[in-house]
């Protein structure tokens, strides 16, 4: 088997799919890229036990076929150092040694047969599909994702829970202290699904969907979907159990409403949350008469800060607690100059909005509070 392929276009398909390979594998074929070679299309596959990312590209001088799996680390690490050059691949079909010959040297290693690299499974007849814009997809995930657990305890929590309804489709992520939902109207399935999707798969496709231009094609059945893009193929194994209904923790009634500026706000808390207890976090914002102060004290170390913000407060004057690094985390994930937080009393969760709408996008966050100590 032989084949000629561009250093670079090479080096850039294998590091896009290398981030599926872990650092750690059961299964020892599993530290190597499958490279499949049919005609003139080289495909490359890189895959752990539960997700697999599958991308090609076109070689010359094609000599024979077949297919085997090399070290990710004997292929990559020497690519990385290379300047930009045709590389030639020999493979002897017989012990599958490889040579590599470019401009200067050659390299030389041993490879694996790609017949004992794992296959994807295949989807049940009842399979669903949708289809979605694949910056919807990506903007989605990067509004939610962030929320997500990393909770053995509760798995469900670890990964973006897609509800698909005949109307729209919603996305939604928490931790059990912060939520986020993400409503698109533009997308509705054919039916009513949901699924979970891990936190792997999703931020492989955070890194993947901004390059795409085509429609993404999710195909799915109760554990496993193929997510299909134009330079790239994905599947992966859903988390199983049942989502905790999200809409049941969002409070209705919230009479106190604040709208201020995104940034003034954020700004603030990042310079006040300074002085607050490294142990809780907790920052203090009082509301009253158009005006916000967020103050913080360590009381161990006799350090405090506070600020005044100006804002629009329709509602009873009132003190709530938040956790300072979730509040920055969900005011830096909100895309708008202003936002509206509605408040209904200080042991409820508040809801944060952005003033101005997106386009097609319903985005609510939401936060638990902390208790005040006075």
């Amino acid at each position: 088997m032989r084949f000629v392929v561009s250093s670079t276009a090479l080096l850039s398909h294998l590091q896009s799919i290398s981030k599926v390979i872990n650092s750690k594998n059961t299964l020892p074929i599993l530290d190597c890229f499958l490279l499949e070679l049919n005609d003139s299309t080289l495909t490359l596959t890189a895959a752990d036990t539960e997700t697999r990312l599958v991308t090609s590209l076109e070689v010359n001088e094609v000599e024979g076929s077949g297919k085997l799996a090399i070290n990710a680390r004997n292929l990559l690490d020497p690519l990385k150092e290379l300047p930009d050059q045709p590389l030639t691949f020999e493979i002897n079909d017989d012990n599958l040694e490889i040579f590599i010959y470019f401009h200067n040297g050659k390299y030389n290693f041993i490879g694996q047969s790609g017949e004992e690299y794992p296959q994807p499974k295949e989807l049940k007849d009842t399979a669903i599909s949708l289809s979605i814009d694949p910056q919807i997809l990506c903007t989605a995930i990067n509004r939610t994702l962030f929320a997500s657990a990393d909770d053995e305890l509760r798995p469900v929590m670890n990964g973006v829970y897609f509800d698909i309804t005949t109307e729209d489709l919603t996305f939604v992520a928490s931790d059990g202290h912060k939520l986020v939902r993400s409503k698109t109207l533009s997308v509705q399935g054919s039916e009513r699904a949901s699924f979970i999707l891990p936190k792997k798969p999703a931020n492989l496709l955070k890194s993947i969907l901004p390059k795409e231009s085509e429609v993404v094609t999710i195909k799915f059945d109760e554990n496993n979907a193929y997510i299909t893009m134009s330079s790239y193929t994905m599947t992966c194994r859903f988390i199983e159990g049942r989502y905790p209904n999200y809409n049941s923790v969002i409070p209705q009634n919230n009479p106190n409403k604040v709208v201020l500026d995104r940034l003034a706000f954020l700004n603030a808390l990042k310079r006040v949350s300074v002085f607050s207890n490294p142990a809780s976090s907790l920052v203090k914002l009082q509301l009253s008469d158009n005006k916000l102060l967020v103050s913080a004290q360590d009381i161990d170390f006799s350090t405090a800060a506070e600020e005044t913000i100006p804002c629009q407060y329709e509602g009873t004057a009132m003190n709530i607690g938040f956790k300072s690094n979730f509040l920055i985390e969900i005011l830096n994930n909100i895309p708008a100059t202003e936002v509206s937080v509605e408040l209904s009393d200080p042991s409820r969760a508040g809801l944060i909005f952005p003033v101005e709408k997106g386009d097609g996008e319903d985005l609510l966050m939401l936060l638990m509070p902390m208790m005040l100590n006075d």
